[in-house]
């Protein structure tokens, strides 16, 4: 069950999601399933997360938050001085934004509503 603004999902960059899969299945059992050409996600046993195709940059993975109100959410986030860098949009499974939080982290808040 997902808890309301609780870490929930991590997401890397990937060149070739062929040589992710292969690397993170390979050296540690991760499963996969795919979504369309530019997407993979994963489940470890533990974590979900996932692979978007694009270059890697620097600032590392991309962590997720889960939220119950992704409206509220990006409110409470910007009165708490965050920016937005990416405006509610629509994924298979649900709907996300992006923020940068004021030390310079860039981190998301989804929700499947």
């Amino acid at each position: 069950m997902n808890k309301h603004h609780t870490l929930n999902y991590i997401e890397f960059t990937a060149e070739n999601l062929d040589d992710m899969k292969k690397f993170y299945s390979d050296s540690f059992g991760w499963k996969f399933t795919d979504y369309g050409s530019d997407y993979i996600a994963f489940n470890d046993g533990h974590l979900s997360g996932g692979f978007a195709k694009g270059k890697v940059t620097k600032g590392g993975p991309l962590i997720i938050l889960y939220s119950k109100d992704l409206k509220k959410s990006l409110e409470t986030v910007m009165k708490n001085g965050a920016t937005i860098s990416k405006e509610i949009f629509s994924f298979p499974g649900g709907k996300r934004f992006h923020f940068i939080d004021p030390a310079g982290n860039q981190l998301a808040i989804w929700s499947e509503k």
